[in-house]
């Protein structure tokens, strides 16, 4: 836990007290901090065992288990590929498949720049404009392979509205 400030460690302890009086209250605290941090690394975790009482090994598991938590920072633009029967059928595994040779990683890595990840998502409830691509919550509809590269240069030069 030597890396974690002393304000991270107090915003944690912070989140965890907000749901002291919740049940079961672990989703809504690692939620809330996925969405603070972008990430939840093991020293994050054991700092929410201590507060809860919840074993590491039961948050580690949730934290894997859910592919919108993550172990490691995502990039600053999460492109999310639509894998789900659908998409796929028309193309998603080829639209990935381009978006990771265009910029050099596999799903679930983020570039070296920090700039970009590529996670491949279950079916995302878009499946009557398959395939598609989310990138931090903008849907492109019907994607082709053709527009990835212009897709991916235009983030590059400052991002799309």
């Amino acid at each position: 836990m030597a890396h974690i400030s002393e304000a991270g460690v107090k915003k944690i302890c912070e989140i965890c007290e907000r749901y002291t009086n919740e049940k079961t209250p672990l989703m809504m605290i690692l939620s809330d901090i996925q969405n603070e941090y972008g990430y939840i690394p093991l020293d994050v975790q054991q700092i929410v065992s201590e507060k809860t009482g919840i074993s590491v090994a039961e948050i580690y598991g949730v934290v894997t288990f859910y592919s919108f938590f993550s172990l490691e920072p995502k990039g600053k633009y999460v492109i999310g590929c639509c894998m789900g029967t659908a998409c796929y059928v028309k193309g998603a595994q080829l639209v990935m498949d381009k978006f990771s040779e265009i910029l050099g990683i596999a799903p679930g890595e983020t570039t070296d720049d920090g700039m970009f990840t590529i996670d491949a998502l279950r079916c995302i409830g878009a499946c009557g404009i398959a395939p598609a691509v989310t990138i931090n919550g903008k849907v492109y509809p019907k994607l082709t392979v053709d527009a990835v590269a212009p897709i991916v240069e235009e983030y590059r030069a400052g991002g799309a509205n």
